[in-house]
């Protein structure tokens, strides 16, 4: 199963096409650009996780079936669902805390 590449950042609504090198993902492919995952501290606002830079995904073909062609990136916008007290509170309680540890 290939990552979900998410067309936005879930925070501020930035546009991250699949080559954006700029995108971060946590464990659960949550998508937000590296501005917000500085202004999070690290902590996923949905899940508490960390995050790492997002893959890129390769626009030729080098194997049979696999690029962006064959496996495009969604088009569906995500959105963040809690509030900015939420999304504080939790990275305020889990910034201190190294991802590995959470």
């Amino acid at each position: 199963m290939a990552l979900e590449l998410r067309p936005n950042c879930e925070y501020c609504d930035k546009d991250l096409p699949a080559g954006a090198q700029d995108a971060m993902i946590c464990s659960y492919e949550c998508t937000f650009c590296v501005d917000c995952v500085g202004r999070l501290r690290d902590v996923c606002p949905n899940c508490g996780g960390g995050f790492a830079p997002r893959p890129i995904r390769p626009v030729g073909e080098w194997r049979p079936g696999l690029s962006l062609a064959t496996r495009p990136a969604s088009t569906a916008r995500v959105h963040l669902s809690y509030s900015g007290e939420e999304i504080a509170a939790l990275s305020d309680r889990l910034a201190h805390i190294p991802p590995a540890r959470r």
